[in-house]
């Protein structure tokens, strides 16, 4: 064992960790009582039902929790999970990527969270460092696992963050362009109006979650992204608004 590299101890334990191996009640104690019910729903979920490594696995906060049928939008892919938890922040996604992410040995990672961190008062220097230290624990347990960032989206709720929310997309856009295995999908771009701001028309009375029109805009970013050899480009750097 004194042997093994890193990554090798790292696939070792993300194979140990299969989805039905996994009891709520032995790891319980370690959850914040926050994510508890998603947590424990996700595993029970994978005691019934198992999903097959080497699919396309979509993890983060509601927008991913919310949309509905995700697991049928790509019709290419054999296999899609959808693991959001609502209000969950980036860190949270890293902290959690034993249960989130680890376990399903995709073959891609699509990860959509970082816009409830900056609410809460984080800074895109450290949504940024939360983003490292999951993709760092997903190439040491998953070396061949491919991840794709989904920028933060601009709703009109939340417009005060735009600056925000802009200087913390290209910063994952920047790091994205130099990693390996690392992809950023610029949707943030795509919800603004001709003027700089927020696309109403995409989002529900709440204006901070999307609608079915929103849903449909990532799905077609998102399948064009997933053909082979289709790498996004990095995000324009236009100030924000």
């Amino acid at each position: 064992m004194a042997g093994l590299s890193m990554a090798a101890l790292g696939v070792a334990r993300a194979q140990s960790l299969s989805p039905l191996a996994r009891s709520p009640n032995s790891v319980r104690s370690e959850i914040d009582a926050r994510w508890r019910e998603s947590l424990d729903a996700f595993a029970a979920a994978d005691r019934t039902a198992a999903p097959q490594p080497g699919g396309v696995l979509f993890v983060g906060s509601s927008s991913i929790r919310l949309w509905g049928n995700l697991e049928t939008q790509f019709d290419q892919q054999p296999s899609v999970i959808k693991r959001g938890f609502g209000g969950s922040r980036l860190s949270d996604v890293a902290r959690y990527l034993d249960r989130l992410v680890l376990p399903y040995q995709p073959r891609l990672v699509v990860v959509y969270a970082g816009d409830n961190d900056l609410a809460e008062g984080a800074t895109p220097q450290q949504v940024l460092q939360s983003f490292q230290t999951l993709v760092e624990g997903v190439k040491a347990a998953l070396p061949d696992t491919r991840i794709a960032y989904l920028s933060i989206k601009p709703s009109p709720l939340r417009a005060s963050l735009m600056p925000a929310i802009h200087d913390t997309n290209a910063l994952i856009s920047a790091y994205a362009g130099k990693t390996p295995n690392l992809d950023f999908i610029d949707i943030y771009s795509k919800m603004l109006d001709s003027s700089g701001q927020p696309r109403p028309e995409l989002f529900l009375e709440d204006r901070l979650h999307m609608n079915e029109q929103g849903y449909a805009l990532w799905r077609k970013e998102i399948a064009s992204h997933l053909l082979p050899g289709n790498k996004p480009q990095p995000m324009q750097t236009a100030a924000a608004n």
